[in-house]
């Protein structure tokens, strides 16, 4: 893995997939600007990272633009509130 790091220039991976993961928007203070990194610890801390941001923070379309988690807890709420009929 070390040599496959390497030899990727890791500024351009992340500029490139800061903008696709996002959309087309920029997801810069989400702990993706952290490259070039120097051992694959750092690449698992900002994958580690990333991931948090993205299951619990990052706004999405699809959910009326909520984060997922403030989705999925609002879900489980309706499902035990009393009918409104």
């Amino acid at each position: 893995m070390l040599k496959l790091l390497a030899l990727l220039d890791t500024t351009h991976v992340v500029r490139t997939n800061r903008t696709s993961r996002s959309g087309g928007h920029d997801t810069e203070g989400h702990g993706t600007d952290q490259g070039p990194w120097r051992d694959a610890d750092q690449v698992e801390r900002a994958v580690v990272q990333w991931v948090g941001w993205y299951n619990t923070e990052r706004l999405h379309s699809t959910l009326d633009y909520l984060p997922p988690e403030e989705f999925e807890a609002a879900y489980y709420r309706s499902l035990f509130a009393p009918n409104a009929t």
